[in-house]
């Protein structure tokens, strides 16, 4: 199992994202979020393919599915959404991702 808590940023709305084992393969999502356009994702994508971070940025389920409701291109959830699979099915070490924003 993998947990991704993210932080989207100035909207201050948190989206949490339980991953686990389907099939070796395939990964079952748990999502909490605080933001509408995440509150059923895990009712419209059940599964992820443990091979969705080898698609190209931007495309693929994860991306098309947080696309459907989510119409801001730098929110971070579909990413941290794809770090969580891979850490789930051993693809990656768990480590923060960070952004650091100063003007």
């Amino acid at each position: 199992m993998a947990k991704a808590t993210i932080e989207a940023g100035v909207c201050g709305l948190t989206t949490v994202v339980n991953v686990e084992n389907k099939d070796g393969m395939n990964y079952t999502l748990k999502v909490d979020s605080q933001c509408g356009a995440y509150q059923d994702l895990d009712e419209r994508l059940p599964e992820v393919s443990m091979m969705a971070g080898f698609d190209p940025i931007g495309s693929g389920a994860v991306y098309e599915a947080c696309r459907a409701k989510c119409k801001h291109g730098a929110c971070p959830v579909p990413m941290g959404i794809i770090k969580a699979v891979e850490v789930a099915a051993d693809m990656a070490l768990p480590k923060d991702v960070k952004v650091t924003l100063e003007k």
